[in-house]
């Protein structure tokens, strides 16, 4: 006798990351990111802290950089643009 008489099982259809998969980092060419960016994670609470999001920028920065990933737009992928960098010269610090 089953549990759930009349009731027929569905096959699960398993659903694709919206990304791809992408490759294991086997080497640990960003391991010392990660682990940053989830002691971040872990010193917040979860919370949506701006450090943290630098710190996941730079992780997702080194697995594009070591072929990881895809490279992307960080808007694409949440993140803020890179600030433009001051051109100043000494002369401007007066």
């Amino acid at each position: 006798m089953s549990a759930n008489p009349g009731n027929a099982l569905k096959a699960l259809s398993p659903t694709p990351p919206e990304r791809g998969s992408f490759p294991l980092d086997h080497d640990g060419e960003c391991t010392r990111q990660m682990q940053e960016y989830l002691n971040c994670l872990k010193i917040v609470k979860g919370e949506n802290a701006p450090n943290c999001r630098l710190l996941a920028k730079n992780y997702l920065k080194c697995r594009m950089d070591n072929s990881l990933m895809n490279k992307d737009e960080w808007k694409h992928l949440g993140l803020p643009d890179d600030a433009p960098a001051s051109h100043g010269n000494a002369a401007d610090k007066t």
